[in-house]
């Protein structure tokens, strides 16, 4: 990835062994969820026809048939909005990714897309979990005595053959990160090294030398100015006179909402600088670029 300032910042690949222990996690939460819905919903839908007097097994009024298809739709909407609504939203990634410290970006620094996620979860059900239900299927099928011929070796070769695709290939991609033009990466946990060279008056956690102020930026703020902002900041760091550091520190302020004082004009330009970069940049890994304030 090229950053704000044009330099070349590395993405970690996510291990093989995380994307499946985060894959694991999302499966787990998932059924778990399902079998305290299904436990509800029958102690909600048992209560209410003891007291009408039906009998729910009986089918009298086609309760049974009403529940299995509402719980099927809850189940279907349960699988995919649990994959799709996560890795579409900022941190792009479910909550077994997060626990293991990875994420979905899009390749090559373009916008993780709707249709990305979508493809990418499609297609894994076909490569993972269709062959291997088929698998559970042909195994029950043969432990009764009827004949599956060659199915089980034909569905064992289709489970095998995408299991071990990502060991095939450079950035270990699946077939729906092929696809979807997707790849599973590490998340970001290094601090950003010092860039300015006229730094001095903020330190690394954005506390002035100076006074002893502490500065620390909140989403809201960071996300007022952009790349075009953020080049323009460090150029006043590096060559501007206190006075018109005074002026830019003035206007972030109203920007921003802030009224820090005056006195420690560096030490908060610094900070807010520092911080903005990082923002920036770590949106950049993954698809999300600011241009300027406008944008």
């Amino acid at each position: 990835m090229i950053t704000p300032e044009g330099l070349a910042l590395p993405v970690t690949i996510a291990p093989r062994a995380s994307r499946a222990g985060a894959l694991i996690i999302d499966v787990m939460i998932i059924v778990t969820g399902l079998i305290i819905f299904q436990m509800v919903m029958q102690w909600i839908a048992g209560g209410l026809l003891d007291s009408t007097g039906f009998d729910l097994e009986g089918g009298e009024t086609g309760a049974f048939e009403f529940l299995i298809i509402l719980f099927a739709l809850v189940v279907f909407v349960t699988w995919y909005g649990y994959f799709l609504v996560q890795e579409l939203g900022p941190r792009g990634a479910t909550l077994g990714k997060r626990i293991v410290g990875i994420r979905v970006a899009a390749r090559g620094g373009a916008r993780l897309t709707p249709e990305a996620v979508i493809a990418r979860n499609l297609l894994r059900d076909i490569e993972i979990f269709y062959p291997l239900i088929t698998l559970v299927v042909l195994l029950v099928m043969a432990n009764t005595g009827q004949d599956i011929g060659i199915l089980g070796w034909v569905a064992a070769g289709w489970f095998a053959l995408f299991l071990l695709f990502p060991f095939f290939n450079h950035d270990s991609l699946r077939a729906g990160d092929i696809v979807a033009g997707t790849w599973v990466v590490d998340r970001p946990r290094t601090k950003l090294a010092e860039v300015l060279s006229t730094q001095g008056a903020a330190t690394a956690n954005g506390a002035s030398e100076v006074t002893g102020a502490r500065y620390d930026f909140g989403e809201a703020e960071l996300s007022v100015y952009g790349e075009k902002e953020l080049q323009t900041l460090e150029r006043m760091l590096r060559d501007a006179q206190p006075d018109a550091l005074k002026a830019v520190h003035a206007a972030i302020c109203r920007k921003i909402g802030w009224d820090p004082g005056a006195g420690d004009e560096r030490a908060f330009l610094e900070a807010f600088y520092a911080q903005l970069r990082a923002k920036l940049e770590g949106d950049m890994r993954f698809g999300k670029r600011k241009a300027d304030k406008h944008s």
